[in-house]
């Protein structure tokens, strides 16, 4: 049997049996005269099989950080907060496999042949950086508990293409690399300026020319630091994946007998796991193959 029945704002709707139901809206819905702008809309869809990278940055992160009494060189409840952040990101986002942040980036991989979005990167980017901002601002208080937000932080954001494992590895591998170099660069700064008493411009001079060898050396004979023991976190950044995990629940249940007992089940789990280790070698890739695409598919 059909039945035809119209709204009051002229969409007809059809329904069929009870198996079977069907919505169709007239031919001329939303149309009019202006929606030829449209076309002024560009193609912004990202190339297939391609690893699509977001990456975010701070906007004007220094002030910011001012502003609100980061501690130097490292703020444990800043990168805790980013973490939180970037966590929210990718459990709202399944297709991201891995994300990666130091200091106040962070970038989230989704995998090749995802189809979010229709892989529109005005999409991806929009998404990705209003849930990683809004998140940003939701956990403050969780971290910063005793500083009041002062102002809204923003972030701004960039996508890239890479069409290979090789490419994609090498993109996280630079970042890790950036980590290292900007850490091993503000440890001794922040040593000099506030154990040597040294202005920001006398430990700029001090550090001039100075290679990643000279940095451990002044480190360890000035100040008794050896870099290698400093937090992993801080040298190697996070890094966010998906992992599966047990876990037992207690579930009642119905015996034959009609009584009802607690039982332990136990079951699998996707979840979002943190790791502070090396991205450039190959320990972690081999722990993690599941991670990378095929590149012959």
């Amino acid at each position: 049997m059909l039945i035809s029945t119209a709204s009051r704002f002229g969409v007809w709707c059809c329904a069929l049996t009870p198996s079977v139901r069907l919505f169709s809206r007239s031919s001329n819905m939303a149309k009019s005269k202006f929606e030829y702008v449209r076309n002024f809309e560009a193609d912004d869809t990202c190339l297939r099989n391609c690893y699509i990278v977001v990456r975010l940055d701070g906007r004007n992160f220094h002030k910011f950080a001012e502003q609100h009494k980061f501690a130097k060189p490292n703020d444990d409840r800043a990168l805790g907060l980013m973490r939180k952040s970037a966590h929210s990101v990718m459990e709202e986002l399944e297709d991201i496999v891995i994300a990666y942040g130091q200091s106040d980036e962070f970038s989230f991989v989704f995998k090749r042949s995802s189809t979010w979005f229709k892989r529109r990167a005005s999409k991806l980017m929009t998404h990705v950086a209003s849930q990683f901002s809004s998140s940003y601002v939701f956990y403050w208080k969780e971290f910063f508990e005793n500083q009041p937000l002062l102002y809204p932080p923003g972030f701004d954001g960039r996508v890239v293409l890479y069409p290979s494992n090789r490419n994609l590895r090498d993109y996280l591998s630079w970042r890790q690399a950036d980590c290292h170099i900007n850490n091993l660069y503000n440890t001794l700064f922040w040593m000099l300026v506030q154990r040597k008493g040294l202005s920001t411009t006398q430990a700029e001079d001090r550090l001039k020319g100075t290679l990643a060898g000279d940095k451990n050396e002044i480190l360890f004979t000035e100040f008794g630091i050896n870099y290698n023991n400093e937090s992993a976190v801080h040298k190697k950044g996070t890094t966010l994946i998906w992992e599966k995990r047990d876990e037992t629940i207690i579930k009642r249940i119905k015996l034959p007998n009609g009584e009802e007992k607690d039982m332990p089940v136990t079951r699998s789990r996707r979840r979002v796991e943190a790791y502070h280790c090396d991205l450039i070698g190959e320990q972690f890739w081999e722990e993690h193959p599941d991670i990378l695409e095929d590149d012959n598919c």
